[in-house]
C-alpha cells in the first residue's frame, strides 16, 4: 500500500510541478497524503495552499494553517477518490483561479475501503502520468 500510494502522490506532484520533497504520505489505520503547493488563492493571498488526500474523501484543497487554527478548506474534489494526476492538477488550477472546477461541496466519505482495490487503483492512476 505505501509503495502504491507513494507512486501515486509523486505522479500527482509531478503533474502539479511540485518536487518530491513537497509531499508526504502515511499508511496507518488510515491512508493519507499531503502535497505542498506554491500557488495561492486570491481570497488568501498571504497564505500557502496544500492538497490533502484521504482514502475516504479523496482530494481537498486547503489553506495551510497553524496547529491551533481550524482548517480552511477551499474545495473538495468529488467523484473518484483516486483520479488521474492530470485531473488533480486541473482541479487545483480551476479551484485557485476561482473558475468552474470538478469540485463538490461535501462529497460523502466512503464507509469502507477495500484496500486491495485501492492499491490497484492507485497503481493504475500513477501509471497515467
Amino acid at each position: 500500500m505505501a509503495l502504491a500510494l507513494g507512486d501515486y502522490v509523486r505522479a500527482v506532484a509531478d503533474a502539479l510541478g511540485v518536487p518530491p520533497e513537497g509531499t508526504t504520505h502515511e499508511v496507518t489505520d488510515t491512508v493519507t497524503a499531503y502535497v505542498a503547493l506554491s500557488c495561492r488563492a486570491p481570497e488568501h493571498p498571504d497564505r500557502d495552499l496544500m492538497l490533502v488526500w484521504t482514502e475516504r474523501r479523496g482530494w481537498e484543497l486547503s489553506v495551510e494553517t497553524g496547529p491551533a487554527e481550524r482548517p480552511i478548506v477551499l474545495a473538495r474534489r468529488g467523484g473518484d477518490v483516486v483520479p488521474g494526476p492530470e485531473a488533480v492538477a486541473r482541479f487545483v488550477a480551476e479551484s485557485v483561479a476561482g473558475g468552474r472546477s470538478e469540485r463538490a461541496a461535501l462529497p460523502s466519505p466512503v464507509d469502507r475501503v477495500d484496500r486491495a482495490d485501492l492499491v490497484e487503483r492507485l497503481e493504475r492512476s500513477a501509471r497515467t502520468r
